[in-house]
């Protein structure tokens, strides 16, 4: 079935209900609000709080769908998505579903250069924008003639752009009669290796619909629930774990902002059951209860049942923490890539905490095996490359069929993680045979920092590499050699960098001569051999 049948039951089911809440708790409510096609004025004496019930949800979906079929967008056209997290990104997506385009979320950090490539490597020819990437779309609407529709979604709307309340408020709210199968394409999103450069991962309506199964079959969501969804829209994981509560009919918040009393706040005002975190933002609330910035007795908690990790390597000690301060916490940690639509392929299980350290077993109706070079599965307790199967592997590496085949064969996708599995079959993961920097939940592309950083008049060579700390899970640094007669400081390399976006800047800076094998190669596991236990002592030394 189709994801978006789904919709269509729920408006029918519970219409009147509040499925959706946006909180944005930086800003009052300074900013006029659109129910379907009423323009509502604001009070600044209230919060920025906005909520939508399934019937709108349905209603919006269906406009901007009925739009773009009148505006000529034949099934199968691609549609940039580029918004911050806010009640009209879910609506959007599900009009573009709806009329069987295919949806494609972009990064909200990605620089105008990158969103250009994004567009123009998905095909693109309508691209669905907010108001804080008006300069970087402008920067480069020249150099995209395939986009056909720019559509801005906000107040002050750009010569350059078409206005979507506008455009959708006097389409028809019905259901286009689009005839839509599993086999659909649905939607691409963006991955990247090593070289930096993002693939198009492609996902069939079939794909979606396993990761709403996945996630209420282990989560066990129900129509009681509400789930906090704080990560970005534009990432698997954010929105493949809200898909749980989309199949069950519950409600969910949008949370605009990571401090830990806002995520608190917001756990106690709006009845959250369900709270997915990052390491930084679990670990920021446990400082914050520490510090006495946080009193838990302020707040109505009794309610929340679970809390769970994923996107990057879970320390046991975080965990043992939280639940001095949550004893009654179910717990959760995922594995998943976009190649595998987001969390679950892998997930350790609520029932299992006992086991934490390790990423679990297969997910609901997921395979796996840990495999050897030449693809056989390696003995219980050997380390091989970890290798998922399932209806919710990608379809291809749009666009690119000779990546498509590096990574899968047979049906199995070859994650590029280094595995073992203990005596009860539990899988941990060992290495990561990529150099990508896991930082705060964000993959991280060496070499796009190397590139830059080679552009300075005094860096010879560079390497950039992953160490351990203890918020970020990793942070960036970078070891750079200096031309002969050059000179320069750790300061000049900060200030330089200032350039790059804040999450992608080294935090570590070493001055010494980049090591390379024969062949040309950086040996970085020499360079992580290196700095790898001074940062790891400090990370221990920073959390004790």
């Amino acid at each position: 079935m189709p994801i978006t049948d789904i919709l269509e039951r729920n408006a029918a089911l519970y219409g009147e209900e509040p499925c959706l809440v946006e909180i944005n708790p930086e800003i009052r409510a300074v900013k006029p609000s659109w129910k379907d096609s009423e323009l509502v004025e604001p009070n600044p004496e209230k919060r920025y709080r906005r909520e939508m019930t399934w019937r709108e949800f349905d209603h919006k979906a269906n406009r901007l769908a009925n739009f773009l079929l009148e505006r000529g967008m034949e099934k199968g056209i691609k549609v940039g998505i580029l918004l911050m997290n806010c009640l009209e990104w879910l609506p959007i997506y599900f009009g573009v579903l709806r009329t069987g385009a295919l949806a494609v979320p972009l990064n909200y950090r990605y620089s105008a250069d990158e969103i250009k490539y994004c567009l123009d490597l998905a095909e693109c020819e309508v691209l669905i924008f907010g108001p804080e990437f008006t300069e970087r779309i402008d920067a480069i609407r020249a150099q995209l003639p395939n986009i056909k529709i720019r559509m801005f979604v906000g107040q002050d709307c750009p010569a350059f752009a078409e206005n979507y309340y506008a455009l959708t408020a006097c389409c028809s709210s019905a259901a286009p009669r689009i005839t839509l199968t599993d086999d659909d394409d649905a939607a691409i999103y963006f991955s990247s290796g090593t070289t930096g450069f993002p693939k198009a991962i492609l996902h069939t309506h079939r794909a979606l619909m396993l990761a709403c199964e996945v996630e209420m079959n282990h989560h066990r969501q129900t129509r009681n629930d509400n789930f906090l969804c704080i990560p970005p829209l534009y990432h698997t994981g954010a929105k493949m774990h809200w898909f749980g509560s989309f199949l069950a009919g519950s409600r969910a918040v949008l949370l605009r902002g990571v401090k830990p009393e806002w995520i608190m706040k917001a756990v106690s005002d709006e009845g959250i059951t369900i709270v997915w975190l990052l390491v930084p933002w679990a670990q920021d609330i446990l400082d914050a209860i520490e510090r006495g910035d946080i009193r838990l007795g302020d707040y109505r908690l009794d309610q929340w049942r679970l809390m769970h990790i994923g996107a990057q390597p879970v320390p046991p000690s975080l965990v043992k923490r939280w639940k001095t301060y949550f004893p009654n916490h179910e717990y959760d940690t995922n594995y998943g890539l976009s190649e595998s639509i987001g969390p679950g392929c892998v997930h350790l299980g609520i029932e299992n905490i006992h086991k934490v350290g390790a990423i679990g077993k297969a997910g609901y109706r997921w395979q796996v095996r840990i495999v050897d070079e030449n693809g056989s599965p390696v003995e219980p307790g050997a380390v091989g490359e970890l290798c998922v199967k399932g209806d919710g592997v990608m379809k291809c590496y749009y666009n690119n069929p000779e990546a498509t085949a590096e990574i899968l064969r047979d049906g199995w996708l070859f994650t590029g993680d280094m595995a073992r599995t203990d005596e009860d079959g539990f899988i941990y993961l060992v290495d990561r045979k990529k150099d990508v920097v896991i930082s705060g939940g964000e993959n991280i592309y060496p070499v796009q920092i190397e590139d830059f950083l080679r552009t300075h008049e005094a860096v010879k060579d560079v390497a950039v590499i992953g160490l351990p700390d203890q918020r970020l899970g990793e942070i960036v640094a970078a070891v750079i050699e200096i031309k002969p007669g050059f000179s320069c400081s750790e300061a000049e390399i900060t200030r330089f960098c200032t350039a790059l976006p804040r999450y992608k800047r080294p935090r570590r800076i070493f001055f010494e001569q980049v090591p390379r094998n024969p062949t040309g190669k950086i040996e970085k596991p020499k360079l992580r051999e290196k700095y790898f236990r001074g940062s790891l002592v400090e990370a221990q030394t920073e959390s004790s």
